[in-house]
């Protein structure tokens, strides 16, 4: 059997997957098992932050391989306090709580605010619920999908969790209303400003503003599902930035070690110690590994020139696509990059791109791009090539 026929022999089919073998990549291009070569602007769903095997990077997991691997979290290491105080330093939080990704970094989010209402208000109180936007997307664990607001994703899996109320992103009459409705019931609003997987559809700074004053009022926590969004991607740091909020608790994953699984929950002073021992754990959370490879992505991504470099690339991906009759807006921040069509479907756009050696994403009607955050203007104007050939005919 050949490399595709094996995989289809013995994993399971839970991905469309394109008939593309990946063997190794070097920089912003990934090389196949049949020799082609690939411009990159996927980097793995923005997890390969720094491109493929950036020197500085595989150096460090090298090393870091070679000294120790994995310990479970009954003892300390060095290399996960290094990598804690790097990142909490760069973010303005207070404590973390290390996972292996996204959903698990959303699930001790989830359990950080129940607990925290649980503690301060009581049992009997059943100040339980959290409200999520429409069109979220925050993992496919059983709780992280109750989270989500798509119906698309809610199929096959019942009984969902109970506990989560949607509203309408953007829609501050909305976020108003569930709150009044569910007064003294709720204990967190968890939301992405940038809205990944439900089509790169940023949130509007009133809506934000208007979930940090709405929370104020009852002691509700603020959750930002910054998986995606984090880490330099949207031109920041934190996304949070942008909007001059700071959560109480952030989520991050993704890109955060640069293409070793990672997840982290981030808490503010508030909300810190709410979770004691024994109430969550991870056999792998803060694996060395992915500690080492983190502390390199994070020495690079708080220089604030390397963050400069992120926004001016994303100023020349959307002045070439504003050069392409065929699109129709562009939306995201940063390089964090939606692409409307104007009459092509999203889907047939991926695929032609791949076979002439672009690789691409899409999120739902749109084109998306999430590539590295180093990558070159040579790159950039090399792929954007290939898009418009592609886009114009």
């Amino acid at each position: 059997m050949n490399t595709i026929e094996k995989f289809n022999e013995h994993v399971m089919a839970t991905y469309g997957r394109l008939d593309i073998v990946l063997e190794s990549g070097k920089g912003q291009t990934a090389n196949a098992e049949d020799g082609k070569q690939y411009i990159d602007f996927g980097s793995g769903i923005g997890t390969n932050s720094l491109g493929y095997c950036d020197s500085d990077w595989a150096d460090a997991i090298c090393a870091q391989a070679r000294s120790i691997q994995h310990t479970s979290n009954y003892y300390y290491t060095k290399v996960q306090a290094d990598f804690a105080d790097k990142l909490c330093t760069s973010t303005g939080y207070k404590k973390v709580f290390f996972g292996n990704s996204g959903a698990e970094a959303n699930e001790c989010a989830i359990k950080l605010a129940r607990k925290y209402s649980f503690d301060k208000y009581g049992k009997d109180a059943e100040r339980n619920i959290i409200i999520t936007l429409v069109n979220s997307f925050h993992g496919r664990t059983l709780a992280t999908l109750s989270a989500t607001g798509q119906d698309v994703f809610h199929n096959y899996f019942f009984p969902f969790l109970e506990g989560f109320v949607n509203v309408e992103a953007n829609n501050t009459d909305d976020l108003k209303a569930k709150l009044s409705q569910y007064k003294g019931k709720v204990c967190a609003v968890m939301f992405e400003f940038v809205q990944g997987e439900g089509g790169v559809c940023p949130l509007t700074q009133e809506f934000v503003d208007a979930i940090f004053e709405e929370c104020a009022k009852d002691d509700i926590l603020t959750i930002a599902d910054e998986v995606q969004t984090g880490v330099g991607r949207t031109g920041a740091i934190l996304t949070s930035k942008i909007f001059g909020v700071k959560p109480n608790i952030t989520t991050l994953a993704k890109g955060l070690a640069g293409g070793v699984p990672v997840g982290a929950c981030l808490a503010d002073e508030k909300c810190c110690d709410v979770l004691t021992k024994s109430t969550h754990g991870s056999t792998f959370g803060g694996n060395p590994l992915a500690c080492a490879g983190g502390q390199v992505v994070l020495n690079k991504v708080s220089d604030p020139e390397f963050i400069k470099e992120i926004n001016r690339k994303a100023e020349l991906f959307r002045e070439l696509l504003s050069q392409i009759d065929e699109v129709e807006g562009v939306d995201g921040l940063g390089l964090m990059i939606g692409v409307r069509l104007k009459t092509k479907k999203a889907s047939d756009i991926l695929t032609k791109c791949a076979e002439k050696g672009l690789l691409i994403l899409t999120a739902k009607k749109k084109l998306r791009f999430l590539p590295p955050l180093n990558i070159s203007d040579e790159n950039i104007k090399a792929g954007m090539a290939i898009l418009k050939e592609i886009l114009d005919n």
